[in-house]
């Protein structure tokens, strides 16, 4: 158990580092193409990196149970991704890093709608993590805008998918319920572009890298890695862990645009790992739900 727990703890990481890698390209494709037209073409291209592999391990049909869970968590993903793309075009980098990774606090409380349980350490490491990346964001000062409020609306259905991707993964393959939403996303997001940002389409040929690089790691990898890391991490520790996601992209910074971290920056960091640190440290809870995720098998 312990070994399959620091399997997943190490996936949910990876997942972060590839979210950081991920953020420039999303604010360039920002200045070229709408939100709905961006999101259309990486969830393509996403499930296409998908439904190849699965093709060639001959796995390519989902169970009428992957394509209900993965159509809700479809759904939920839809509108999250739409809400922070638009955000990120209307608020500053650091506002929308801040308000966005405000969903680690919300996770446990959604858990426990869907009565998922969360250890004292679970909690204290989200409350680490939310005041490390407060720490980290730099100036989040000024009154609520409309892209401030855009953002904060994703975190909050962020924290929707995340517990319920804890509930609803362990009984579907990972790649199929990854698959299934991302079609779902490609096609509405497809759908309103169409209706909504036609007037943009001349430049969106301009964000093909970036676009690109978003659809094969940000989500083809990453987000069908997540299913797989949180088949063995509680939902609140899940998001403790990919909240990583700021310090990851604070490291990308410093490695690749030449950016350096003030000391108030490399606090939040120190906070933000040590949030991810305490889990481990006060074992007994995770050995506890991967016991009761054993014995049953819709956690």
């Amino acid at each position: 158990m312990r070994r399959a727990s620091l399997r997943a703890d190490l996936t949910l990481l990876l997942v972060a580092c590839i979210w950081g890698s991920g953020f420039v390209a999303q604010r360039h494709a920002s200045a070229v193409m709408g939100a709905f037209t961006f999101n259309a073409l990486r969830y393509t291209i996403g499930f296409a990196l998908v439904a190849g592999l699965l093709t060639r391990a001959r796995r390519l049909r989902p169970t009428r149970e992957e394509l209900i869970r993965g159509g809700v968590l479809g759904l939920i993903m839809t509108a999250a991704a739409w809400l922070q793309q638009a955000g990120v075009e209307h608020t500053t980098a650091a506002r929308a890093g801040f308000f966005t990774g405000l969903y680690v606090l919300l996770v446990p409380l959604v858990g426990l709608t869907m009565g998922q349980r969360a250890s004292l350490a679970h909690l204290f490491g989200a409350v680490l993590a939310a005041l490390g990346l407060w720490r980290l964001s730099g100036d989040v000062s000024g009154g609520i805008g409309r892209g401030d409020l855009l953002v904060m609306g994703c975190a909050v259905l962020w924290a929707v998918h995340v517990a319920l991707t804890g509930k609803l993964a362990p009984r579907a393959d990972a790649m199929r319920l990854a698959g299934v939403q991302f079609a779902l996303v490609a096609v509405c997001s497809a759908v309103l572009a169409l209706v909504l940002e036609r007037a943009r389409f001349a430049t969106a040929p301009q964000g093909l890298l970036p676009t690109l690089y978003s659809g094969v790691f940000p989500i083809g990898v990453a987000f069908t890695l997540q299913i797989v890391g949180q088949r063995h991490a509680p939902p609140a520790h899940a998001a403790v862990l990919m909240s990583m996601e700021a310090v990851f992209a604070a490291a990308f910074g410093v490695a690749m645009l030449g950016e350096h971290l003030r000391a108030a920056e490399m606090t939040g960091c120190a906070l933000m790992f040590a949030g991810c640190v305490l889990p481990a440290v006060w074992p007994h809870r995770r050995a506890r739900y991967e016991i009761d995720a054993l014995k049953d098998p819709t956690r």
